[in-house]
C-alpha cells in the first residue's frame, strides 16, 4: 500500500503526552499510527481522534515483547511499507514509590522493570523500524528524556532523587547519542527531548503544562528539515519559547 503522507509511529499513544503527540502530528498532515499494550484503550483513542476529522491508524503494541514488536514491525511493512517517524513514547515512573527516595532503599526489581521498559523497550522498538527507514533513506527519532537525567543539573537540581526513573532516562540519553552518531549520513534523525512537568496520570493536576503543551518539542523534532539537529537533547518549547538544547 503506497501513502503520500509521512507515517509516523508513536508509542504509548493511547492517553497523555502520546495522545498529544499523536494529535499534533496527525494535525498537520501526517499519518499517525497510535499504539498501545491494551487494544480497548488504544481503539478508543483512535475513534476519538477519528471523531475529530483526523486520519490515524491503531495496533497493539507492547514493546516489552519482542515477539508484539515483530508482529508490529510486519503489519507496519504490509500496510505502509516504511515508517518516517518514530516517537519513542512508552514508559513508566516509580517515582511515587516511597523506596524511591533513596538509593539506599530503592528496589532493584522496581530499576529492572523500568529498565526494561524505559530503555531496552526503546532500543527494540528502534532496531525494530530503523530499517523501515532505511528504506527511503528518510527518518525522525524522538526520544522521550526529562531535564532529571542531566548529568550537568543533576547535583544541583530541586527534584526527587527517584533513582530507578532518573537512571532510566539517562540510559535513554545515551542510547540517542550513540543512535545518532550510528545513523549518520543515513538522513535518520535521533533527538532526545524533556516535555517537562505535564497535567497527565504520571505528572498529576498540580503541573504547570498540558500535555498539549509537552507535545510541541516533539512535533518540532518530528519533521526536523534533511541536516537538522543530530544526536541532541532539548528543553520543552513552550519552557523558554523555541526549541533550547539541554545539557547532557
Amino acid at each position: 500500500m503506497t501513502n503520500p503522507k509521512k507515517i509516523a509511529v508513536v508509542t504509548g499513544s493511547n492517553r497523555g503526552l502520546g495522545y498529544a503527540i499523536s494529535r499534533k502530528l496527525s494535525q498537520i498532515g501526517i499519518q499517525v499510527v497510535l499504539t498501545s499494550r491494551n487494544e480497548s484503550d488504544g481503539l478508543a483513542a483512535k475513534q476519538q481522534l477519528s471523531s475529530e476529522g483526523l486520519d490515524v491508524n491503531y495496533h497493539i503494541l507492547d514493546v516489552t515483547s519482542d515477539r508484539s514488536v515483530a508482529q508490529f514491525t510486519q503489519w507496519l511493512e504490509e500496510t505502509y511499507g516504511r515508517v518516517d517517524i518514530l516517537v519513542n513514547n512508552a514508559g513508566i515512573n516509580p517515582t511515587n514509590k516511597p523506596e524511591e527516595s533513596s538509593l539506599l532503599t530503592v528496589q532493584l526489581e522496581t530499576m529492572r522493570s523500568t529498565f526494561d521498559t524505559n530503555v531496552l523497550a526503546l532500543l527494540r522498538v528502534s532496531q525494530a523500524l530503523i530499517p523501515l527507514m532505511k528504506v527511503h533513506n528518510y527518518g525522525r527519532i524522538v526520544n522521550i528524556s526529562t531535564e532529571m537525567a542531566s548529568l550537568a543539573a543533576i547535583t544541583s537540581d530541586f527534584y526527587p532523587l527517584a533513582p530507578s526513573y532518573r537512571l532510566s532516562k539517562l540510559g535513554v540519553n545515551g542510547l540517542t547519542v550513540l543512535l545518532a552518531k550510528e545513523l549518520l549520513g543515513a538522513n535518520i534523525l535521533v533527538n532526545a527531548y524533556s516535555p517537562g512537568w505535564m497535567k497527565t496520570d504520571m505528572g498529576g493536576e498540580n503541573a504547570p503544562f498540558t500535555a498539549e503543551e509537552g507535545a510541541e518539542t516533539a512535533v518540532y523534532l518530528a519533521t526536523l528539515p534533511d541536516g537538522g539537529a543530530q544526536g541532541l537533547f532539548f528543553a520543552e518549547m513552550r519552557k523558554f519559547g523555541g526549541p533550547i538544547q539541554l545539557q547532557w
